[in-house]
């Protein structure tokens, strides 16, 4: 007979930097040495983790009165960790912590609660441990306003996937060239360069503006050439607004970072829109090293050496959000 799980609320935590720093250096005296020897303020490490263990202890609390059970787990235990389709996720930590839980969830609400204004901006982090538990409340019973998030789906021919909630990097492990054939819009080509990033709206303010900064930057400087063939008609002005997405259009945004034209590759085929329905399909010409992650984690990957097809597209899943 299966296990019968109880709808609960999961508190998703993640490690504070003096605890990485105990494990680290083995005891707190020791990660103190290390740190005033770097220049560091020890104090401020304390501190912070002073304000966060606060934080999630307050908000178990009040949690616990919602009359459901509350499972607090650590952010490693994610990929492990067995979901039921009713519960309710809050996560306690910055924007990279809703990020890592969302690719583990089916469309369970997430509050995001932002543990330390004063050091976090917190984009998807809307509420604070004042204002969690009435928002937990409202999302058990389902009376709840959510923000619908789009997410990327990359399957390989051998029937493995991941997901992503703001990008996917496809590439060599290391910073040496990775080729592929690039399949997309009815058309392909080999390539050579430093990796294709595929971003989701959510994932538009974040690497994809990095490779829009660096373009901006060489054209710029191409136009103060003043060669005719870099007029001003040409050139990206730095006024030119930032590509950005919503968080919820379905579209995907792939860019070829640093593609090198050669006799065996091609640079033609470097940016575009993955429509819904569309997929961009790469298939590895790396015997080794090859590898797809997703968010900026590379722990969190799939292997892509020769033979592996990896074909890109808008998830069916998305991340719910829940809105102030």
């Amino acid at each position: 007979m299966g296990a019968f799980f109880l709808p609960k609320i999961v508190l998703v935590r993640r490690e504070t930097r003096l605890q990485g720093l105990r494990k680290r250096f083995n005891t707190a005296q020791q990660a103190k040495f290390y740190l005033e020897k770097m220049n560091q303020d020890f104090e401020t490490y304390e501190d912070e983790e002073a304000v966060y263990e606060d934080v999630v202890t307050r908000l178990r609390a009040e949690l616990s009165k919602l009359e459901r059970t509350v499972h607090v787990i650590d952010r490693s235990y994610l990929t492990n960790y067995l979901f039921d389709q009713r519960d309710v996720i809050v996560t306690v930590g910055p924007d990279g912590l809703v990020v890592n839980t969302a690719k583990y969830l089916d469309g369970q609400p997430i509050v995001a609660v932002n543990p330390d204004p004063r050091r976090i901006d917190g984009i998807l982090l809307p509420f604070q441990v004042g204002t969690a538990p009435n928002a937990v409340a409202r999302a058990i019973r389902g009376d709840v306003p959510c923000h619908e998030i789009t997410m990327a789906e990359a399957k390989l021919n051998d029937g493995q996937s991941m997901l992503a909630f703001n990008d996917f990097l496809i590439g060599h492990r290391s910073h040496v060239s990775a080729r592929y054939r690039l399949d997309w819009n009815g058309k392909g080509e080999e390539q050579s360069s430093s990796g294709v990033l595929v971003a989701t709206g959510a994932g538009s303010t974040g690497w994809l503006s990095s490779t829009q900064n660096m373009a901006r930057s060489v054209m710029t400087l191409l136009g103060s050439l003043k060669d005719p063939r870099w007029s001003s008609k040409a050139v990206l002005k730095r006024e030119t607004p930032p590509l950005r997405l919503a968080w919820d259009d379905p579209r995907l945004v792939f860019v070829v970072r640093e593609p090198f034209a050669s006799r065996t590759s091609d640079t033609r085929m470097t940016a575009g829109f993955i429509e819904p329905g569309q997929t961009l399909q790469l298939e590895s010409r790396m015997p080794e090293n090859g590898v797809i992650f997703s968010d900026g984690i590379e722990a969190d990957s799939l292997a892509f050496n020769s033979g592996a097809v990896a074909t890109i597209r808008t998830a069916a899943r998305k991340s719910r959000l829940v809105k102030a």
